[in-house]
């Protein structure tokens, strides 16, 4: 079993990295795409992200694992590889990494999932990091005092997320993406698990869009939808995001 590091070595491979053109440390925003892989829309966030000021991770998930799209699209969006709490050792991973380096404030970071992405962080964000939980041998390795905001775009929560109701243990300020024609959850269902976040204290904004699934996302894969002035919406409440983290006052 990997530890954090050795978790992160394999996934530096697949990095990329958007920001201002210093070597400053500045707040940084981790970014974690779908099941689908890494996709056109990640690199437009990324892209104003970097126009706020900020350092943008866009992690990919399968290439340092050699997965072409096809095997994900059949194996990781079926759920028979790497669920969301395995996901969860990528995102615990890529904070140890990103945290260590020289042009990051590690006080000052967020982690923004879309879809099985946001499945991985809801569990790194839920579990009690045990050793050998979440797929490493060292998930409580990394501290998550840093991490200040989530960014959670249509983030999985249907029925193979057993632990979609499991509270959070950290709680950053969270923006949560609700798709109104979502065909892997209902509103209702991804409203209550949002309200069973905001018990522990965190600030918990919801925005249904009306649209569906990965409606952001410029493909067509019915019954998903790309919609434009849906996805212009969500990349301007992502940087407001960005913006009010990076305003508010150290915790504690």
């Amino acid at each position: 079993m990997q530890t954090l590091s050795q978790r992160w070595s394999m996934l530096e491979s697949g990095v990329t990295i958007v920001g201002p053109d210093d070597d400053r440390p500045r707040p940084a925003v981790i970014l974690f795409h779908g099941c689908g892989g890494l996709r056109g829309h990640l690199p437009k966030y990324a892209a104003a992200a970097k126009a706020a000021g900020w350092r943008a991770v866009i992690i990919d998930s399968y290439a340092p694992r050699g997965w072409s799209p096809a095997f994900a699209l059949a194996t990781v969006c079926t759920g028979a590889l790497l669920q969301g709490w395995q996901r969860a050792g990528d995102v615990l991973a890529a904070l140890y990494g990103v945290s260590r380096r020289a042009d990051v404030d590690a006080s000052k970071i967020v982690l923004a999932g879309w879809s099985h992405g946001g499945w991985g962080i809801m569990e790194a964000m839920s579990s009690d990091r045990a050793a050998g939980q979440l797929g490493v041998a060292d998930p409580g390795a990394v501290p998550l005092d840093g991490v200040i905001g989530a960014w959670l775009a249509y983030p999985y929560v249907g029925v193979a997320a057993f632990n979609r109701m499991r509270p959070w243990r950290h709680c950053p300020k969270t923006l949560a993406v609700i798709s109104r024609r979502d065909h892997l959850t209902t509103v209702r269902n991804a409203r209550r698990i949002h309200d069973m976040v905001r018990d522990c204290g965190v600030e918990v904004e919801t925005w249904i869009a009306e649209g569906s699934h990965a409606f952001d996302e410029p493909m067509a894969a019915g019954p998903m939808r790309y919609q434009p002035e849906l996805a212009a919406e969500a990349e301007r409440r992502f940087v407001a995001l960005l913006n009010d983290v990076a305003a508010a006052p150290p915790a504690g």
